[in-house]
């Protein structure tokens, strides 16, 4: 029987970050899933860790890749889920019902192309931090990604007919340019209001923001226009300040 989802995870060097990922995953209640773990020749115990977790599901690979979403591109490859969650090491599902939500309102949608939710910042010990600054919109357009990573990638749940391969010439990216050319390809997205993912602030996008945030703004260009995207960024500027300025009171409590 086909699975309903396939999560990926990938891994490099992960040991410290990837258990509440691989607990979350151990816990969730819905088991219409199969599990890829995407190694990139770790030499820590991260393969130790994957592997003593004894998830029925969980398939396992290790073998080195050219970064993130090299590995990403290698999995998709071989999963045969009919939706795709990517769960990065660090971050996890928010409840243990979580992934039974979002069965069910894919199932009772009629699966659309795309399903998404909303998304809460933890720190290492797991510790709630804040809402994402972005919120998803209750209707999901190519347009609502003008605004720049309107639904966080973890909680950006997409039909696998839909998918191509990340654009390994953005480093880190490369999921802003493949959730835009998902919403090209999906004619009907479901919106689920409820928090889905809790993402670990201490990614590799958040130690590299500035090189982040010029390839989004390139990338933003090539889709919506160099002087739109321009102006939307002067905007962006007070909701930028904004939000780090909650993030430091709420690290502080």
């Amino acid at each position: 029987m086909t699975p309903l989802f396939t999560i990926i995870t990938v891994t490099y060097n992960a040991q410290n970050t990837l258990p509440p990922t691989l607990k979350s995953v151990a816990e969730q209640s819905c088991r219409l899933f199969e599990y890829i773990i995407m190694d990139g020749a770790s030499t820590d115990k991260t393969l130790k860790l994957a592997i003593d977790a004894a998830i029925p599901e969980a398939k396992v690979y290790s073998n080195p890749d050219k970064g993130i979403y090299d590995a990403m591109n290698k999995a998709m490859q071989v999963a045969k889920g009919d939706y795709l969650i990517f769960l990065n090491a660090g971050d996890t599902f928010h409840t243990p019902d979580t992934l039974e939500l979002i069965a069910r309102t894919i199932i009772d949608a009629d699966y659309p192309g795309i399903a998404y939710g909303q998304t809460d910042l933890v720190d290492s010990s797991r510790k709630f931090i804040a809402h994402r600054h972005l919120t998803a919109p209750e209707t999901l357009t190519l347009k609502s990604f003008a605004e720049g990573m309107t639904v966080c990638h973890q909680a950006f749940i997409v039909n696998k007919k839909l998918a191509q391969l990340y654009n390994l010439k953005y480093r880190y990216s490369a999921d802003y340019d493949w959730c835009i050319r998902c919403l090209q390809r999906s004619r009907r997205n479901c919106y689920i209001p409820e928090v889905l993912i809790d993402y670990l602030v201490e990614g590799e996008t958040t130690r590299h923001r500035r090189a982040s945030l010029w390839e989004r703004f390139r990338i933003m260009s090539f889709y919506y226009g160099f002087f739109p995207t321009l102006l939307r960024h002067i905007g962006f500027i007070p909701r930028f300040f904004k939000h780090q300025k909650e993030l430091k009171q709420n690290k502080s409590i």
